[in-house]
């Protein structure tokens, strides 16, 4: 046995001395190849039977623990990888049938005393968090909420509940004292299954609206279904028929949108309605009561969304997320193929007549000063930065708030257009009359890293020093929040500009500077100490990478070379944005933290298309008729995990009116993201969105384990948590029916980021 693990210890020394060697001539750490030649050295003597072999390894064991604390303190989720395997190797020397024949009484104590120092040390790391971070919101309630109209406590009108989008329940039933009671209410399956046959993005993210005592709701292949809000009885149903299309990079649906037409009398057909967005472009309005189609709107109910679009191929351009009614306007954005081409549908945001379909106004980043509708034969500015998520409004300012993305293609700036230039990657606030910009709010200059501002904004009054005054919150993708005035622009809490690394590839430049707000969730710089694995071998081949890759911090520009993007293009904040409190004024979020990388790919290196490909955000996204194609994805080890340590997701409570940061607490097992059900709480990715309740308690799925979780809004700590059958990456929200406070969520899973599949909503509540 002893020959074999001589054998066994060679090898590993030659594998981690080569590549520490390597690591080192990178400009890397040195440890590796130091630890090589340790591990040689006891293989050598091990196989000669000598007692020096245990001293050696002992020496190993020492400097690897000084070296270990050194990186990364003492964190365990850190300190795993990189004595994991040679901890274990330790207790196999000291083993009597390996060392029997080399050693006398004093040989076993410098290796025993090395690892048993090195237990000890996990043993303390384990208890220890150096990531987080304890404190709490005030309690204080500072205003009466203000939704923006009137609206019942116990329904939920909009996407985010209201237009301010806040997703705020005004219901307290349910508090930290007592969510620990929730109980299963019912349980409902819509039959919409993910086949073998979607595109990988396919996924199930809807915020039910909750009207009178019906939920209403789409599912990812564009079905509308109404409940019964007490019992999870189906009313009706409604298949838009919009089938599968391989381009499409995504196959979802967040949300439906409902109106009341004042011009109908009550009872009378689609005197409610509920506007289904589709995926292939179709908006279709139902009767609210029935599911029927209203045949007055538009073209005998269809609003055709493809129409005026420059190069309107299938797939291209499509509705994920709810329009927002408002001012008896349909404010419509959509989703346009990241990176395909160069000659994509246009990201135009267009008001139409909510009764009608009438086009009221459009606003066209590429053409932002012609609002008037554009005439028959016209068509919009192709490729210009779209709104894929939801905008909020304020009716009484008259101004309706869009979050802007990118111009496509994302990683390459050359070309567009001064117009391009001033809203990509904005919040800008529209006239809610005439489409006509009132001001534009950029969180990226010269974006080329996809950090589109993915989520609706939270509109909120602010009381500070000088008054209250009407704010908006802005979630991004770099981590930044951005508190503004929602009249004007101006900052609330403090917008800086920031110096930037340049060095784009030469037909193309970088922005100098870049902007940073006063409250942000962007994380520190990535160094080689962060690299991880889940063992000294694959974080070896982790560091490799890091230091092959071209990264100077955020905002590294791409490159031939290979980019390391961190924050990643997953986002700190995505389409779930954040939840406010109205009148605590405070938020809770789940900031995520995953790197990514691209690597741009010449034009004539990109191989020609696979019969069967399907449409992708990861992987080489081609831009066909761009000078380069770009191949992204997430950071990943050779094991598929992440390369940089964990934790890689949080949940968040901050102070809006100082811009504090009060708690961040890890969020998350690796329960679903590993073969065996490990519920360790490392701190894992998700998408999707918290809501929060007048009770003080807060909802959350998102996390890539499947679970739906409570917190209390003070102090961020988990109250409680219920298995959810797939993977829960919608937001929930809250009603009441009957008295009774109920909190539902979908879970239906997310193909992108593999949690599982499923067609759930689930509703909870307490026992009476």
């Amino acid at each position: 046995m002893g020959k074999i693990t001589a054998i066994l210890l060679g090898l590993i020394g030659l594998g981690v001395g080569a590549g520490g060697l390597w690591l080192a001539a990178l400009g890397g750490s040195f440890y590796y190849s130091i630890a090589g030649l340790l591990f040689l050295a006891t293989a050598w003597s091990l196989w000669r039977q000598r007692m020096a072999a245990l001293w050696i390894y002992a020496a190993l064991v020492y400097g690897t623990l000084v070296w270990a604390l050194w990186e990364a303190g003492f964190d365990w989720w850190s300190l795993g990888p990189r004595g994991g395997v040679i901890i274990v190797l330790g207790i196999w020397l000291l083993l009597p049938f390996i060392t029997r024949r080399l050693l006398g009484k004093s040989g076993k104590p410098p290796l025993l005393a090395a690892v048993l120092a090195a237990i000890i040390v996990a043993g303390i790391s384990m208890v220890n968090d150096p990531y987080n971070l304890d404190g709490k919101l005030g309690t204080q309630k500072l205003a009466a909420a203000n939704p923006g109209d009137n609206f019942p406590a116990g329904e939920w009108h909009f996407y985010g509940r209201t237009p301010f989008g806040d997703r705020y329940s005004p219901l307290d039933q349910i508090t930290p004292a007592n969510v620990a009671a929730l109980k299963e209410a019912w349980t409902y399956r819509t039959g919409d299954i993910r086949g073998p046959d979607d595109v990988s993005e396919t996924t199930y993210q809807v915020t039910p609206l909750k009207i009178g005592s019906t939920l209403y709701l789409c599912t990812p292949h564009n079905l509308a279904i109404a409940l019964d809000a007490a019992t999870g009885k189906e009313k009706w149903r409604f298949d838009a028929k919009s089938g599968l299309e391989a381009a499409r990079q995504h196959q979802t649906c967040r949300g439906v949108s409902y109106y009341k037409d004042a011009s109908v009398a009550a009872g009378q057909p689609c005197a409610e309605r509920v506007y289904l967005p589709t995926a292939d472009a179709r908006l279709i309005a139902l009767d609210a009561a029935t599911g029927e189609i209203c045949p007055g709107f538009a073209d005998a109910g269809t609003l055709d969304l493809y129409k005026g679009m420059p190069y309107p191929k299938p797939g291209y351009y499509y509705s994920t997320s709810a329009p927002l009614i408002v001012a008896n306007k349909i404010i419509v954005g959509g989703a346009v193929n990241d990176n395909y081409s160069v000659d994509e549908p246009s990201g135009v945001i267009r008001a139409f007549d909510a009764q009608t379909g009438a086009l009221v106004w459009n606003w066209d980043a590429g053409n932002p000063d012609q609002t008037a509708p554009i005439s028959e034969g016209q068509t919009y500015t192709k490729n210009s930065p779209n709104m894929w998520s939801t905008p909020s409004a304020d009716k009484a300012l008259g101004l309706v708030y869009v979050p802007l993305g990118n111009a496509t293609p994302d990683q390459l700036g050359m070309g567009r257009s001064a117009s391009v230039e001033k809203y990509a990657s904005s919040i800008t606030a529209l006239d809610l009359n005439t489409g006509q910009a009132r001001w534009v709010r950029q969180t990226v200059h010269h974006d080329l890293w996809d950090m589109d501002v993915p989520a609706q904004p939270s509109l909120v009054d602010i009381t500070t020093k000088s008054g209250v005054v009407p704010a908006l919150v802005g979630p991004t993708k770099q981590g930044d929040i951005y508190v503004l005035d929602r009249r004007t622009g101006a900052p609330v809490l403090p917008v800086t500009e920031r110096p930037a690394p340049g060095g784009a590839i030469p037909e193309d430049h970088t922005a100098p500077t870049q902007p940073s707000s006063a409250l942000s969730f962007n994380p520190p710089k990535l160094t080689g100490k962060n690299m991880w694995g889940i063992t000294m071998f694959d974080q070896l081949a982790c560091r490799i990478q890091f230091q092959q890759l071209r990264y100077e911090g955020r905002y590294t520009p791409p490159s031939l070379q290979g980019t390391l993007v961190y924050p990643g293009n997953f986002g700190v904040f995505n389409w779930g944005g954040v939840a406010v409190d109205p009148e605590r004024q405070v938020m809770f979020g789940m900031p995520t933290y995953l790197a990514f990388t691209s690597r741009l790919v010449p034009a004539a290196d990109v191989p020609p298309v696979k019969q069967g490909e399907k449409g992708s955000e990861q992987g080489l996204n081609r831009n066909d008729g761009a000078p380069y194609a770009v191949v992204m994805g997430p950071f990943l080890s050779p094991l598929g995990v992440p390369c940089q340590a964990p934790p890689w997701g949080y949940v968040a409570g901050a102070d809006l009116r100082t811009g504090k940061i009060a708690y961040m607490h890890r969020n998350g097992t690796v329960r679903d993201m590993t073969p065996l059900p490990l519920p360790f709480k490392v701190g894992v990715p998700g998408i999707g969105g918290p809501m929060i309740t007048r009770g003080g308690v807060v909802f959350l799925g998102a996390a890539v384990d499947n679970y739906l979780r409570a917190y209390d809004l003070t102090t961020g700590k988990q109250l409680w948590q219920a298995r959810l059958p797939a993977g829960g990456q919608s937001t929930p929200m809250s009603y009441e029916e009957g008295g009774e406070q109920y909190v539902l969520i979908v879970a239906g899973g997310h193909g992108s980021v593999g949690t599982k599949a499923g067609d759930y909503v689930k509703a909870y509540k307490l026992p009476r």
